[in-house]
C-alpha cells in the first residue's frame, strides 16, 4: 500500500467554501483502484460548518451536535456518540481552525458519493474509493489513531466469518475493517498539526473491493453496531446514563 499526502493552501474559514476547487488545485492525475482520503475539517470548513470562539458555548455546542453524550470528566473532554460513531466533543475541534470551532460535516455520506462521482467522472477511470477521516481515541491508549467516518466506492468489510484459519478452524466472528485502516493509514501519514496536507491519495491496495456505485444502506447499516447490540464492549456503553443530544 502506497499513501501519498497532498500539500494544499491553509484551508480556513470565511476564506474557502469550494471543496471541488481543492481538488482541481491539487490532487494528481488519479489511477484505477486509488482511494482518496479527505479530512473531515476542509469538508465541514467548505460546508460553513464552523463557530467562531467565543461567540457560542462550546459545552452547548458539543451537545447540541452529539447524537447522545457523557457529561465530561475530570479531563474536561465529552464522551459523544455522532454519526454512530463513538468520538471526543462530537467531533469539534479547535485545531487549525484560526479562531473558530470546527464541526463535523452535515452529511458526510451524501459528500463522499458526490466526490466519488466526480472523480470518476474527471479522472475517467472506474473504481474510485472515497474516505471522509478524522482522528479518534482508544480505551486505555495514549495518542489519536486515524479512522474513516465514511465511505463510497469500495466495501467497507471483508468478511472472514465461515472461512478457516491456518489449521483449519473455522471463523466464527472475523470482520476486517477496510474503511478504518485506510482511514488509519492516511491520517497518519496526513498528520495532526502543521503539515498543511489534508488529502491524501492511497494506491496499490489489493485487499481492497471496489464498487463502481454508492454504498446501500443494508451495506452502510452493517458497518455500525449500536449501543443496544451485544458486541464486545456492550456492558460498559450500557453501564453509564447517556443523554440525547441535539445531533
Amino acid at each position: 500500500m502506497i499513501v501519498t499526502p497532498i500539500k494544499t493552501h491553509k484551508v480556513t474559514p470565511k476564506k474557502d467554501s469550494d471543496l471541488y476547487s481543492i481538488f482541481d488545485r491539487y490532487l494528481p492525475k488519479l489511477k484505477e483502484g486509488s482511494v482518496v482520503a479527505i479530512t473531515s475539517k476542509i469538508v465541514a470548513i467548505c460546508e460553513g460548518r464552523f463557530r467562531k470562539i467565543g461567540t457560542v458555548d462550546k459545552d452547548e455546542l458539543i451537545k447540541q451536535e452529539a447524537e447522545y453524550y457523557l457529561p465530561p470528566g475530570k479531563n474536561g473532554f465529552y464522551l459523544t456518540v455522532k454519526y454512530g460513531i463513538l468520538s471526543a466533543s462530537a467531533g469539534i475541534d479547535e485545531s487549525n481552525g484560526n479562531g473558530y470551532y470546527i464541526l463535523w460535516p452535515k452529511d458526510p455520506q451524501k459528500t463522499a458519493n458526490e466526490v466519488r462521482k466526480y472523480l470518476a467522472k474527471k479522472f475517467d477511470i472506474k473504481k474510485v474509493g472515497v474516505i471522509i477521516t478524522d482522528s479518534k481515541i482508544t480505551p486505555l491508549r495514549w495518542g489519536v489513531t486515524g479512522s474513516s467516518i465514511v465511505h463510497s466506492g469500495f466495501a467497507p468489510l471483508n468478511n472472514y466469518i465461515g472461512d478457516k484459519d491456518i489449521f483449519g478452524r473455522e471463523l466464527k466472528f472475523t470482520k476486517t475493517n477496510i474503511m478504518d485502516g485506510l482511514g488509519g493509514s492516511a491520517v497518519m501519514i496526513i498528520g495532526e498539526g502543521k503539515e498543511q496536507t489534508p488529502l491524501a491519495v492511497i494506491e496499490d491496495v489489493p485487499f481492497v473491493r471496489f464498487q463502481q456505485r454508492n454504498p446501500t444502506q443494508k451495506e452502510l447499516r452493517e458497518v455500525r453496531v449500536t449501543m443496544m447490540e451485544d458486541d464486545l464492549y456492550h456492558s460498559l456503553l450500557t453501564s453509564v446514563k447517556w443523554y440525547k443530544g441535539g445531533g
